[in-house]
């Protein structure tokens, strides 16, 4: 009789850690996180596919290894899973890996949002980059799971690179991001951010110390090293390395975060 009560409890744990897994998979489905979401009320769509949209919204950012003119030389081209287009980074000005050469960036600025981007990476080893207000890269990056890897907020965080999809395939990096506070011109809270990368939480509240990779990289990238933020709105940039890398479904919402809170 005893034995037949422990196999009973067992069943009913299993049943409730079943329930627990699809209801959080539900939750997570109903936040909106994950490839194909769409953008919701009162969020702006700036890519669509077109080759319209990109020339209307984007520009190159003139960082001072700017070697590309407009307009744009990001193709647009047939998405190789789905239907509809996409628009692939391999600009042929950055070539060799010049980042900086040809990344473009919105025209329009931001403090506080929520951002989805879709991207594809077509070989092994590609790599591109998306630069929140134009200053922190939350890195992509294939076959890299060190802390300059995939899904990294670069050079800040680990890889959740078991969330990656791989080569061929679609990955979607959902994100809040609250911008750095100043009080009478210094800094006083650095910036943070909360990231899903294909439907997973891989970053919460994450503190963003710092701009990486130089002047070439980004905004307030060759001030003070990269620690010297400035208090400016900025654009989302996407980075070029010449490498096919592919983005769609890219969208904007703008947030009022007073509280030092990203979470979602």
């Amino acid at each position: 009789m005893e034995m037949k009560k422990i196999i009973t409890n067992m069943l009913l744990l299993g049943i409730g850690f079943y329930f627990v897994l699809i209801t959080t998979s539900q939750y997570v489905q109903a936040q909106g996180v994950g490839v194909g979401v769409k953008a919701p009320k009162g969020a702006e769509i700036f890519f669509d596919g077109s080759r319209k949209m990109l020339d209307k919204k984007w520009t190159y950012w003139k960082g001072p290894r700017l070697k590309a003119t407009l307009p744009i030389k990001w193709q647009i081209e047939k998405d190789p899973v789905d239907e509809g287009t996409v628009m692939n980074s391999n600009d042929p000005a950055a070539a060799g890996g010049l980042y900086g050469a040809a990344d473009i960036v919105t025209k329009k600025k931001f403090r506080d949002f929520r951002l989805h981007v879709e991207f594809l990476i077509k070989e092994k080893g590609g790599n591109s980059g998306v630069y929140l207000q134009n200053r922190y890269e939350i890195q992509i990056l294939d076959g890299d799971s060190t802390t300059h890897g995939m899904a990294t907020v670069i050079n800040e965080t680990p890889s959740p690179y078991y969330a990656y999809k791989g080569v061929g395939k679609w990955n979607a990096y959902d994100i809040v991001f609250r911008a750095a506070r100043f009080k009478d011109g210094k800094l006083v809270e650095k910036a943070m951010v909360t990231v899903y990368f294909n439907g997973i939480k891989v970053h919460t509240n994450q503190i963003i110390n710092q701009v990486w990779g130089g002047p070439n990289s980004g905004v307030d990238g060759g001030n003070d090293k990269g620690k010297g933020i400035t208090d400016t709105e900025e654009g989302l940039k996407l980075q070029a390395e010449g490498h096919n890398v592919l983005y769609r479904n890219i969208w904007i919402q703008k947030l009022n975060l007073e509280k030092a809170d990203t979470n979602f």
